[in-house]
């Protein structure tokens, strides 16, 4: 095989265990994430449910993601498996994410509401803060991508400029 089609070959190779590495890194940091989405209003809101064990994680996590908040009156509150209200936070960005402190086990509750009467899409996450080597894993691999990808497209130029060379 010519060296020019080897490091086609490796840069795929890289390329594909990049985005198998990515899959793996996103399961790993959703885990123990509950996702839900619905419709908000005066009178309805959304309620998302996830399990915390303060042995395993002392700061949980939660997110937002309305369609448009331009004019409306949204919010996000977290309760504990006591229904007392931890952290408020008023959703005036398309996308919030903050964190909150885990001190009991059991359901803690992502709760999103209007005070408008107008409808509007909205989208949550509630679970554990994913740990460090998580997060890593997520690096790791993108940079993976990143060399496989740089290894084609500097294959591809060599080859181009050679043909123009030949002609």
């Amino acid at each position: 095989m010519q060296k020019s089609g080897l490091i086609v070959v490796i840069s795929g190779v890289l390329v594909v265990l990049g985005l198998v590495l990515l899959a793996l890194g996103n399961q790993i940091i959703l885990e123990g994430v509950t996702q839900g989405n619905g419709k908000i209003s005066l009178n309805q809101e959304v309620i998302i449910s996830a399990e915390f064990d303060s042995q395993k994680t002392s700061t949980g996590i939660f997110a937002v993601q309305a369609m448009r908040t331009e004019g409306m009156n949204l919010a996000a509150k977290v309760l504990d498996p006591s229904d007392n209200e931890i952290i408020s936070q008023q959703v005036n960005e398309e996308t919030i994410e903050k964190e909150f402190g885990v001190f009991e086990d059991g359901v803690y509750k992502l709760v999103i509401f209007s005070t408008d009467n107008e409808e509007i899409h909205v989208f949550g996450a509630i679970g554990p803060l994913p740990d460090e080597e998580a997060k890593f894993l997520s690096y790791i691999s993108v940079s993976v991508i990143i060399f496989g990808m740089i290894g084609l497209i500097g294959m591809g130029t060599y080859k181009i400029k050679n043909r123009k060379k030949s002609i």
